[in-house]
């Protein structure tokens, strides 16, 4: 049974500084109620690629039933273990949170199988990156403010959003990371070094919620049951512990209760390794964080090797389960299909958004109907698939 935590009034001198932060591309008076980063937290929460993530899939499509996590509920939770971990450490949870919460905006509908289609779709024009996406998303797409584009959040927040899984300057010779390029000569975000130490935070509060939640989404699903489950790493430990202290439970308050203690189980062990990479590196600054060479918030070897093989479970009986390939197979030809005719007809598009596609060459068509369809909900591009491509259903937008 691990201690209880007791929140300490003071941040690590590791943390990152509210009162220090590098500033916004478009200067800004202060908020006499919230930090910036409090404030790129709510800017985020307030903004329409945000609101949209609650019918865009996160495994299952989104119409598929009320009971599964859209990008919306997982960025929820997602946010949830962030503030609690970087409360933990002593960080800046509303960083941490912030970082959370922006870091599937950038998402097509359709989950993995929208983003694979998009990225085919767009092979000879750039390519599709949802991390680069989203980063558009908070940098130009988003259109709220008078005086610029995008949300103008804060240096800490904007260096999260694109290095949340470590550096990315290997990246930026990719056709897909031009926009991030063209930012950073406006902004340096130091994109050869790791992210703060609260951005570590937002990716592995990812990991802990994604893995977790798909478990109980898949349960829930009947793609596999709670016995399949026994032998496999991680969670198959914490349900042979839940039935030993609660016999009497039926497989619905088993599947709950143990994904409840999973979640506690790989929080206490980032905790822990946390603290000793901290001590081995001797962190003491934020710059130390940024300089580390490696992730300093971390899960631990062996929490890492049984959960590649919690995921290795969760590709073979959900992830590439026939009736979760069968949407795929759906999602990727909706997709497709959309882009091949808004390519050839940019006349059928919206108006605002032909009059993007009209303006420009073939790249900037190909880039303003990928950003079209990239924004829309799993709903949404079903029913627009629909309107587009069966006769028998009314054409109204």
């Amino acid at each position: 049974m691990s201690a209880p935590f007791i929140p300490s009034p003071a941040r690590v001198s590791w943390a990152s500084d509210p009162k220090a932060s590098l500033g916004r591309l478009h200067p800004e008076a202060d908020s006499r109620t919230r930090t910036p980063f409090a404030r790129d937290r709510d800017r985020v929460i307030h903004c329409t690629a945000f609101r949209r993530l609650k019918e865009k899939t996160q495994v299952f499509v989104a119409h598929e039933g009320d009971y599964y996590r859209t990008r919306l509920t997982h960025s929820l939770e997602v946010a949830q273990i962030a503030r609690s971990l970087a409360r933990a450490m002593s960080l800046d949870d509303d960083l941490a949170e912030a970082v959370a919460l922006a870091h599937d905006l950038g998402h097509p509908p359709f989950g993995h199988a929208g983003e694979d289609e998009l990225h085919k779709c767009m092979a000879d024009f750039g390519g599709f990156d949802h991390n680069v996406q989203t980063f558009r998303v908070v940098t130009e797409l988003e259109e709220r403010y008078p005086r610029f584009l995008g949300l103008n959040l804060s240096w800490e927040t904007l260096e999260g959003v694109i290095k949340h899984n470590g550096p990315v300057d290997q990246k930026l010779g990719e056709p897909a990371w031009a926009p991030v390029v063209r930012y950073n000569a406006l902004q340096d975000l130091r994109l050869d070094t790791f992210a703060s130490a609260e951005a570590q935070v937002g990716a592995i509060s990812d990991d802990i919620a994604y893995n977790n939640h798909d478990v109980d989404d898949g349960l829930q699903a009947g793609l596999f049951t709670v016995a399949d489950l026994m032998d496999v790493p991680l969670i198959g430990p914490v349900l042979a512990e839940c039935k030993a202290e609660l016999p009497d439970v039926d497989d619905r308050m088993l599947r709950l209760e143990a994904v409840r203690r999973l979640i506690g189980v790989m929080c206490d062990d980032v905790l822990a390794e946390t603290a000793r990479r901290v001590e081995r590196m001797n962190i003491r600054t934020p710059e130390d964080v940024r300089m580390a060479g490696r992730h300093l918030v971390q899960f631990s070897a062996p929490t890492l090797e049984a959960l590649g093989r919690l995921r290795a479970f969760l590709y073979e009986r959900m992830y590439r389960h026939f009736r979760v390939n069968r949407t795929r197979s759906q999602a990727k030809r909706i997709v497709s299909e959309l882009f091949s005719l808004f390519m050839r007809e940019p006349e059928v598009l919206p108006t605002e958004w032909f009059d993007k596609a009209h303006a420009g060459g073939e790249w900037e068509r190909a880039r303003t109907v990928c950003d079209y369809i990239g924004g829309m909900t799993d709903r949404y591009a079903i029913e627009e698939h629909r309107r587009l491509f069966s006769l028998d259903v009314g054409h109204e937008v």
